[in-house]
């Protein structure tokens, strides 16, 4: 950047100006909140993740310096609402991804669930336990995708990133009219909120340690 394009001194002290103002306003809205998704902290949060990433981009064009801080915004996942004001119904859009860790775990599982099963033939040997294919069709037959979430240890599953997102709508779709295609015509700019869980956004621990679960990031 030339030095005829590059902020002044004002400029960058003006920035740091309202990156203080916005920690407070933030700090406030939180010591007043009303529950967990409170509308003036999800506010908050964005302005004060505006305002940290013009002062970093400001210090760094006028003295090559950088925060130690980061503060993940909307504008990186989401864009602007454009949803209805006053929603009267909503769609929850959750994916979770699973590694196959353990399939000699996974179909031991589905075999001693198929064995249980008191309308199986006595004659009949289950096939639950002979692929992971099979395994999984009767492994989620069987359980709640949460109880699956919270037991994916004990059916040899591993964790990989999940998302949990929060479409604002006026109305409740036609009864079968997206059942087709689930998950085509979300437009990201009704979602009010969304949940994300991934390694990415893991922080080690003071000591250096990894705190050994996913990091959480809330949108």
């Amino acid at each position: 950047m030339s030095d005829a394009a590059q902020p002044t001194a004002a400029e960058v002290r003006s920035a740091a100006d309202a990156v203080k103002a916005a920690i407070d306003r933030h700090l406030e809205a939180v010591e007043r909140r009303t529950g967990d998704d409170d509308p003036a902290v999800y506010d908050a949060f964005n302005a004060l993740a505006a305002a940290a990433e013009v002062y970093d981009e400001l210090l760094y064009d006028r003295h090559d310096e950088v925060t130690p801080f980061e503060i993940p915004g909307v504008d990186e996942s989401l864009p602007p609402y454009a949803g209805p004001a006053e929603p009267h119904a909503l769609s929850v859009l959750i994916r979770r991804d699973y590694a196959v860790a353990e399939p000699q775990r996974l179909m031991a599982q589905a075999q001693r669930l198929a064995d249980l099963d008191p309308d199986r033939p006595d004659d009949t040997a289950a096939p639950a336990g002979g692929s992971v294919h099979a395994a999984l069709g009767v492994l989620f037959g069987e359980y709640e995708p949460d109880e699956i979430a919270t037991r994916h240890l004990e059916f040899g599953l591993e964790e990989g990133d999940s998302t949990l997102w929060v479409a604002a709508a006026d109305d409740l779709p036609e009864p079968g009219e997206w059942l087709g295609a689930p998950f085509d015509d979300t437009d990201p700019a009704t979602v009010v909120c969304r949940f994300d869980v991934s390694s990415v956004f893991d922080e080690d621990d003071e000591d250096g340690t990894d705190p050994g679960a996913g990091g959480v990031r809330r949108i």
